[in-house]
């Protein structure tokens, strides 16, 4: 039916059809034609697969400097560790770098200098991504950390646990509830931001759009379909953010 209807328009001229003539072409140009609605939601598989693992690697890399971080920031006067002290300035410069400059300059650096010859560019996409998100969550892992009551971590040390234990057993739990907001509003971004892969030709929601538009001539419907996607699973992210906190809010309060 639908069919019959887009080959009996498309028949006609484009001065002779009304505005939602044409809407209902380009809709069945973007969507339908040869189940061209599939490639929207292939990409948008690859989407979600980019984001976790930018993710997994960025709370690696965050957590990882964050601690360092807090630990030098911690040190007792007079209790300067040399090596603490070296790698907090290596982790300084990390996060400056990254933080100072722009996203795109970034995947261009790693797509076409560091990584030229690869021909994964999605993977090498993937890792600039963790990396660049790695030092955003490093200063939300390293106030939260920071926020916590010292008095907690000096208590646990009179118990006998270590550096580490502390940090696992007292700070951390309590630290994660503080920052999961920022946490759960870093990872919608880097949902988001995961379009800027086709800069270096990965593949990702927008590089299938763009494969549409190459076929249709159209840019319109392509950009507005991977848009309201985006959307939809933004709407999702953020709902499910929400309820975690609630969730946390009541564990609180028992």
């Amino acid at each position: 039916m639908m069919e019959a209807i887009y080959l009996e328009l498309t028949a006609m001229a484009p001065k002779d059809l009304v505005w939602y003539q044409t809407f209902f072409v380009k809709f069945y140009r973007a969507f339908l034609v040869a189940d061209r609605w599939k490639l929207y939601l292939r990409g948008l598989e690859q989407t979600l697969i980019l984001t976790v693992l930018a993710l997994v690697l960025g709370i690696v890399l965050g957590l990882l400097v964050g601690v360092i971080r807090t630990a030098h920031d911690q040190q007792r006067p007079g209790r300067r560790n040399p090596i603490l002290g070296l790698l907090n300035a290596l982790c300084k410069i990390y996060t400056t770098v990254i933080r100072g400059t722009p996203m795109v300059v970034q995947f261009l650096i790693m797509g076409m200098v560091i990584f030229a010859s690869s021909r994964n560019k999605t993977m090498v996409g993937a890792l600039a991504l963790g990396i660049n998100s790695g030092a955003y969550v490093a200063e939300i892992i390293r106030g939260g950390l920071m926020g916590v009551d010292v008095g907690q971590s000096e208590a646990g040390r009179s118990l006998g646990l270590n550096y580490m234990d502390v940090m696992r057993f007292i700070v951390i739990p309590q630290a994660f509830k503080n920052i999961l907001p920022a946490l759960g509003n870093e990872f919608i971004i880097l949902f988001k931001d995961t379009s800027l892969i086709s800069v270096i030709g990965g593949k990702e929601l927008l590089y299938f759009a763009q494969a549409i538009i190459t076929l249709t001539y159209d840019p319109m419907m392509p950009y507005l379909g991977s848009a309201f996607l985006y959307l939809v699973i933004c709407i999702f992210l953020t709902w499910l953010q929400g309820k975690l906190e609630r969730r946390l809010r009541q564990s609180d309060r028992r």
